[in-house]
């Protein structure tokens, strides 16, 4: 049993039985083959395709590991750990078309890690009790579709039925109805960075690319630059486009879009093509005014909308940026070209913008300067223009093609 490609629908079946009966069935009266998992950490005998204890046996440790103790906070820890590998192994095998969980705190807990695994692309949904909260610690970068119950995972009723029933025909649709297939589907892929305030920069660079690149757009928030990395080592991506590298100083001044500490790693640890630029470097954000650390409080503030608050970046903080910039590029064993728009940063750095500082962005390009190593295989560009100027668009689309033909 379970040989067959499969939807998983995976769930706690001593507390959420019903359910998950209830979403199998549906998913097998469409037509669709399903296996179902059990992971109660109880290790109760249930009526699921696969216990939780062959489930269990799948922990580098043994089931009883996952089963043997009295601790739940260890125990789901594991089970989560154990249903990872198992899925892993099942999906490389070619066994799984999708997976279906559900799962209050503890549920989520154990599903999301073992979704992760999945290949970008596989239909992968979880009905969790926490989908109206903060869901990043469970999307992370990763395509996931975190489904909202309404109710409780506490039995079948009116509103649950539809609810659940809402859900199992969405994965039936993701597993029934296969992507078309577009040209640019067979184009080398890249990934590129943008904010708002170097849209234009960046649309026209995949204008200028678009028709022998397959461009795929990341937003520097946070997550966007963790994803695109995430791509890359995946072997998703021919080369990254890091136009906007604003999420370097957002981590090392505490803004909000704080990609952590390895962001600009893929590249290094890849030796993968990196050519970009130190868009929107002049700025850190925050969410609204009232949410901004007190202690900036007589800093040069732009209000971007309601919701997020731009903060002007130091001379300080910029060359901060530039030593890590430049430490973290000088590491990859692959080509880098770094340019540099001396004439301003974001669409809101430019001559009687709120944000223009050239003294600031000075600080910048001298720790760059200073810093970066230049080699064969490592290049710095240091052009006259405004990040969205279309010359340097096409100096940038320009240095793509010339890396990519080597």
């Amino acid at each position: 049993m379970g040989a067959k490609p499969s939807v998983w629908v995976v769930g706690t079946f001593d507390t959420k039985g019903d359910e998950l009966t209830y979403l199998a069935g549906l998913i097998r009266q469409a037509g669709v083959p399903v296996l179902t998992v059990d992971i109660s950490t109880r290790g109760t005998a249930s009526q699921a395709d696969l216990s939780a204890f062959e489930v269990a046996s799948h922990h580098e440790s043994g089931a009883d590991h996952v089963l043997g103790g009295s601790d739940r906070g260890a125990a789901v820890i594991a089970m989560g750990q154990a249903l990872r590998r198992l899925v892993d192994t099942r999906c490389k095998a070619g066994s799984i078309l999708g997976v279906l969980g559900i799962g209050g705190s503890g549920g989520t807990s154990m599903l999301a890690s073992a979704l992760h695994v999945l290949p970008y692309g596989m239909p992968k949904l979880l009905v969790s009790t926490l989908a109206a909260g903060n869901v990043a610690p469970f999307v992370d970068v990763y395509d996931i579709m975190m489904f909202n119950p309404v109710t409780d995972l506490a039995g079948i009723n009116r509103l649950s039925r539809m609810i659940l029933a809402n859900a199992a025909h969405a994965m039936v649709g993701m597993v029934q109805h296969t992507v078309p297939q577009a040209a640019a589907d067979e184009l080398p892929a890249i990934g590129l960075t943008m904010f708002g305030v170097t849209t234009e920069c960046v649309q026209a660079v995949s204008r200028l690319l678009g028709t022998d690149y397959d461009c795929q757009v990341f937003h520097a928030n946070g997550t966007g630059g963790r994803t695109m990395e995430s791509l890359a080592r995946a072997g998703l991506l021919r080369a990254i486009v890091d136009i906007t590298t604003t999420e370097v100083g957002q981590h090392l001044a505490g803004g909000v879009c704080d990609a952590g500490p390895g962001r600009l790693a893929a590249a290094a640890e890849l030796g993968l093509p990196w050519i970009g630029s130190v868009g929107a470097l002049d700025m850190i954000n925050w969410g609204a005014r009232d949410t901004v650390p007190s202690h900036y409080g007589d800093r040069l503030f732009h209000t971007h909308n309601a919701h997020v608050t731009l903060m002007r970046s130091t001379a300080r903080e910029l060359a901060r940026a530039g030593e890590h910039l430049a430490a973290r590029l000088n590491q990859s064993p692959g080509i880098v070209r770094l340019l540099l728009p001396m004439q301003g940063l974001s669409a809101i750095d430019r001559p009687g913008a709120p944000f223009h500082d050239p003294e600031a962005n000075q600080a910048l390009f001298s720790a760059i300067e200073r810093h970066f190593v230049t080699t064969t295989r490592h290049k710095l560009e240091i052009l006259p223009w405004h990040i969205n100027d279309p010359e340097f668009a096409m100096a940038l689309a320009t240095t793509v093609r010339s890396v990519l033909a080597q």
